[in-house]
């Protein structure tokens, strides 16, 4: 049977499917629009499972701000062209948008959220058929701020969102890129876990038994050492950024302000990249997007 322009544009619209794809799906299912989504949808995940193993190191962090919370989500794929690409971008926006607005306990839960009369997950496996290339959601966090968020993103590529409690909005955007730039992982020394500052204090304790000093002294060493590894880890112990002769802590003091929490996402962070040849990645890549 013939399928018009109409029926297409509208599966189009419906689906976010390339126009040709939705007029195969039309011809396909005899011009059953209903039988056409579902038969996208199949292919999407057929799609979606094929390139599943395929590293995805690159992407985007997304944050979206809400009245009363902010949510941040790293969504990945394969290669910074895609990275760059206003549709992808604008997915990655969606699944931020999706966890500010249902708090979803975990991934799982977010996969499993409602957008556009669909899960995300299936959503996610949609955008692989569409783009061409695996494309995982990797995490996310909501902050309800018990103070004030401020957001902060650089290049698409880190994301941080601090909640600041006191001083003013020039501070909390200095703290949220201190954050960016020195990568701390705890707020204060009392929020670093006990099994943590325990296993760095037994690294200490072996590396000085050799050092042939009393023990009194070299307790004092093992102290000092824990010391400043737990001012290096966390945000308040930091020398500020912009003033390396002032920490953190002081200068939050200084303006009576005080840090509940942040977080801080990085494009690829801890994600095992294939070793590749320039060239080739190159040359796939100029395949892919033809």
């Amino acid at each position: 049977m013939a399928i018009t322009a109409a029926e297409v544009k509208a599966l189009r619209e419906a689906t976010g499917a390339g126009m040709m794809d939705c007029k195969r799906a039309l011809a396909e299912t005899n011009g059953n629009a209903e039988a056409a989504r579902n038969l996208l949808r199949m292919k999407g995940a057929a799609a979606a499972e094929k390139k599943a193993g395929r590293a995805a190191a690159e992407g985007v962090i997304a944050v979206v701000e809400g009245p009363d919370a902010v949510a941040m989500a790293e969504v990945n794929c394969e290669t910074d062209f895609v990275a760059r690409r206003d549709e992808f971008k604008d997915y990655a926006s969606s699944v931020a948008r999706i966890a500010l607005e249902e708090a979803p306990a975990d991934l799982d839960a977010l996969l499993a959220a409602q957008i556009d009369g669909q899960s995300l997950e299936q959503s996610r496996q949609g955008a692989v058929a569409r783009i061409g290339e695996n494309i995982t959601v990797r995490r996310f966090s909501r902050i309800a701020p018990r103070g004030a968020a401020v957001t902060y993103v650089h290049n698409d590529r880190i994301g941080v969102v601090v909640d600041i409690e006191g001083g003013n909005a020039e501070l909390g955007k200095n703290i949220a890129m201190h954050v960016a730039a020195m990568r701390p992982q705890h707020v204060a020394p009392e929020d670093v876990p006990a099994e943590v500052a325990e296993r760095e204090r037994a690294f200490l304790v072996d590396q000085a038994a050799d050092s042939g000093k009393p023990p009194q002294i070299v307790e004092r060493m093992v102290e000092g050492r824990l010391r400043k590894f737990l001012s290096g880890i966390c945000l308040t112990g930091q020398a500020y950024v912009r003033d390396s002769n002032l920490t953190v802590g002081k200068l939050l003091a200084s303006q009576k302000a005080r840090v509940h929490s942040f977080a801080r996402f990085e494009v690829g962070e801890g994600i095992e990249r294939p070793a590749s040849d320039l060239a080739e990645e190159v040359e796939a890549q100029l395949r892919q997007h033809q």
